[in-house]
């Protein structure tokens, strides 16, 4: 089949996005992370996350969009770092519009070269070091992204996108990202692929649920720059309850086990009889087998998708730092605000893990 001729916008978007992936890095005497916290308020952690910074003055910065209400500040850390934060709706574009006004506001700090999506509910289950070395050590964007032919990942898919998006592009993935520098600007500086997103990704259009912070950047990046991503999430979720939204964690449920399972997890090596694919494909007809193999999977160096489809294939991929097998995650949701105290009180033992 010869190769479709590219429209104008097409082209002129290949040629922005190829020069943004190949310019030099502008060199940073104290390269910096900076933390991007999506929130409708307050945020109930802030004080595990001032213990998480403290020492560190100097390599990290801080934004902060709160889109229902001004925060109210527990820490002096995060005092006056609150940006102009605009309304946002669950499952809509607006999602990923305030993602990108964090990175706009992020990128201009030039100092500031790995940026990081999260969430009020998220906490960090490294110290600072940890995550600095790991995401500073790296020349990929940990973007989640996997191909789901069922109802919640292609059957969201809309012919509109046509011809700029095809079917067989369209990605999946958690919207909760480190980035690095580049990915960033490219985030800013694409209007293309987001313009397609934002028309013919809705909640309930044509008969559907697709939800654009759930695919657009997935789908961009497999895209545009599929080897620059290493295809799962370094944020930590909990889906084995099979709902629309992940598990959630109250007070009672945060434990040094809890924790220390959650980095580490269980080892796949120990209860299933594989050790070293890069990937595994398995079919079953009960879902409730599926959560069960979803449990063991979870793993310190591995990361794990199941279509949505009739076959439920799932799918366990090692996660690779540089080539090397590494812990998947350094941060998890979802913590109810009354977890805090018990957070704090293991911070020290279940980082240090």
């Amino acid at each position: 089949m010869p190769a479709r001729i590219l429209t104008d916008d097409e082209m002129v978007s290949r040629v922005v996005i190829k020069d943004i992936l190949s310019m030099p890095l502008v060199p940073s005497k104290n390269p910096k992370i900076a933390f991007m916290f999506l929130t409708p308020g307050s945020l109930p952690f802030e004080r595990l996350w001032e213990k998480f910074f403290l020492g560190n003055e100097g390599r990290f910065s801080i934004y902060i969009h709160a889109s229902r209400e001004k925060p109210e500040h527990a820490s002096p850390l995060f005092i006056g770092r609150d940006i102009r934060s605009e309304k946002v709706v669950w499952g809509t574009i607006s999602m990923v519009d305030a993602e990108k006004r964090l990175l706009a506001n992020a990128l201009q700090d030039t100092d500031n070269q790995r940026f990081v999506l999260l969430s009020d509910s998220c906490v960090p289950l490294r110290d600072f070091d940890y995550v600095y070395n790991y995401l500073m050590g790296t020349n990929v964007s940990f973007i989640d992204c996997f191909q789901d032919p069922g109802p919640h990942g292609n059957g969201r898919y809309s012919k509109h996108m046509l011809p700029e998006v095809e079917e067989r592009d369209f990605r999946k993935g958690a919207q909760w990202f480190s980035v690095k520098r580049q990915h960033a600007l490219l985030i800013l500086a694409d209007s293309l692929y987001y313009m397609k997103f934002k028309r013919y990704c809705k909640p309930n259009m044509d008969g559907r649920n697709c939800y654009a912070d759930e695919h657009y950047l997935p789908t961009l990046f497999h895209m545009v720059d599929p080897s620059g991503i290493a295809n799962w999430s370094a944020t930590h979720v909990d889906w084995s309850e099979g709902k629309w939204h992940p598990k959630a964690y109250r007070a009672r449920d945060v434990t040094y086990e809890l924790l220390k399972n959650i980095t580490v997890c269980f080892s796949p090596r120990k209860m299933l009889p594989f050790s070293s694919q890069v990937q595994l494909n398995l079919r079953f007809t009960d879902f409730n087998l599926i959560l069960l193999i979803w449990i063991q999977l979870q793993s310190i160096d591995a990361s794990y998708h199941v279509t949505s489809d009739a076959k439920k294939v799932a799918t366990w991929r090692p996660c690779l730092w540089n080539g090397a097998k590494r812990p998947c995650y350094l941060f998890a949701r979802k913590f109810y605000p009354e977890a805090l105290d018990n957070l704090i009180h293991l911070f020290s033992n279940y980082t240090a893990i």
